[in-house]
């Protein structure tokens, strides 16, 4: 019923900045929390940064002072940009949605590649 759409991602140099987004379609109620994970292959999944609906922010200690997460509550869409990209922040990058009752759904990933 909810889908999420997400662009931005692609290549990018090290040092170089891309801008990701995730829109929320559909009929959408109660959203706790917006953000993004990330997956690099043959690791596990991981946090890079969210948003709550108070706009709490949390970032993995990877990307803190890199990337800057945001959010239009009112279009039910999230931003992340990341700055300062390095080959390390390599993966596919997956948008999730918390909802109040916690449940959750992710969107299908966007590829971030940083060459060097």
């Amino acid at each position: 019923q909810v889908q999420l759409a997400e662009s931005g991602g692609g290549l990018v140099q090290a040092g170089g900045s891309l801008r990701l987004s995730c829109a929320a379609s559909g009929i959408i109620f109660r959203i706790s929390a917006m953000g993004w994970y990330r997956q690099a292959p043959g690791k596990q999944r991981e946090l890079v940064a969210h948003i709550t609906k108070e706009g709490s922010t949390n970032y993995g200690d990877s990307v803190k002072g890199r990337f800057t997460i945001s959010r239009d509550s009112a279009k039910n869409t999230v931003y992340m940009r990341m700055n300062s990209l390095k080959p390390e922040d390599t993966g596919v990058y997956y948008c999730n949605v918390v909802f109040m009752d916690t449940s959750n759904i992710w969107g299908r990933g966007t590829q971030v590649t940083v060459s060097s």
